[in-house]
């Protein structure tokens, strides 16, 4: 067994990350296996070193040990481009040079798991106006899902305790593959990270569910190996909401400072056990 923890360095980590964290650690340490950390670091414009550190000392303060130097994103672009090249060569990713006003204002479709559905305007872009914008433009690349459908095969993937599900990548839409200001989406990034890392389990909140249709299609389409996923309930507050970022009485730093023992919480987490005031839900 192989099981990573991925946090993204643009702010604290809090109760929510705690638990998936020692959820991920523990069932590595019992199965014998290997447990290793991924610094999801691409976001340039949030991304910051001293929350790479904070990370790594929040899951220190909490006894948690992990196997080999962190990971990080930002050493892995190469590898990135060399799947959308992949893919541009098999005509399954289009460059889209919406703007986000662009797509609020012509949107007709519903929204789906993850937001508004691309309505698909720079799908059927003549070859000649799509190479000519490319040269001075912004543009991101989406995938043609429906496309990709036509060649993808068998999408079935694994929830360990519920067996075998099937995937809807299409309720997406044509997902971005690669950002504006980003050489890759999380989809693409994480999908491709978790195969060349050998993860065999992926322990993630519930919240991500959906987005596993789209991991699904990608690994797919790229041949990768599917893990085997578990998602877990997520850390709420009072108000009965998720935990985010901005929550900063729920960050481990606060509760460090509070005189709250790391390794005491987490085997509390590893049971199921919250401190006052926080409750895990499914969403």
């Amino acid at each position: 067994m192989l099981t990573r923890f991925a946090p993204s360095p643009t702010g604290d980590l809090h109760l929510g990350h705690a638990y998936s964290a020692v959820l991920a650690h523990d069932a590595a340490r019992a199965a014998g296996g290997t447990f290793l950390i991924r610094i999801d670091d691409i976001d340039g414009s949030r991304s910051r070193e001293d929350y790479v550190a904070a990370s790594l000392a929040d899951l220190t303060w909490l006894g948690l040990g992990w196997d080999g130097e962190p990971l990080r994103q930002s050493a892995q672009l190469g590898n990135y481009a060399a799947a959308l090249d992949t893919l541009r060569a098999r005509d399954l990713v289009y460059p889209c040079f919406c703007t986000r006003a662009d797509i609020a204002a012509s949107l007709s479709a519903p929204h789906g798991p993850s937001g508004a559905v691309y309505p698909g305007t720079c799908r059927d872009l003549p070859a000649p106006e799509r190479n000519r914008r490319m040269v001075g433009e912004p543009h991101c690349w989406r995938l043609d899902t429906a496309r990709a459908l036509t060649v993808a095969g068998d999408l079935a993937w694994k929830e360990q305790g519920w067996g075998p599900r099937s995937a809807n990548p299409l309720a997406h839409g044509d997902i971005v593959l690669a950002r504006k200001d980003a050489p890759a989406s999380y989809h693409l990034a994480s999908t491709l990270d978790d195969a060349a890392m050998g993860v065999t389990h992926i322990i993630r909140g519930a919240d991500l569910i959906a987005a596993t249709d789209v991991h699904r299609l990608l690994q797919a389409l790229l041949d990768l190996p599917t893990p085997l996923y578990r998602h877990h309930a997520l850390v709420c507050g009072a108000d009965g909401k998720r935990l985010a970022k901005r929550d900063a009485p729920a960050s481990l730093a606060s509760l460090r400072a509070a005189g709250v023992v790391g390794p005491t919480l987490a085997a509390d987490l590893a049971a199921g056990r919250l401190p006052t005031g926080y409750s895990l839900r499914m969403p």
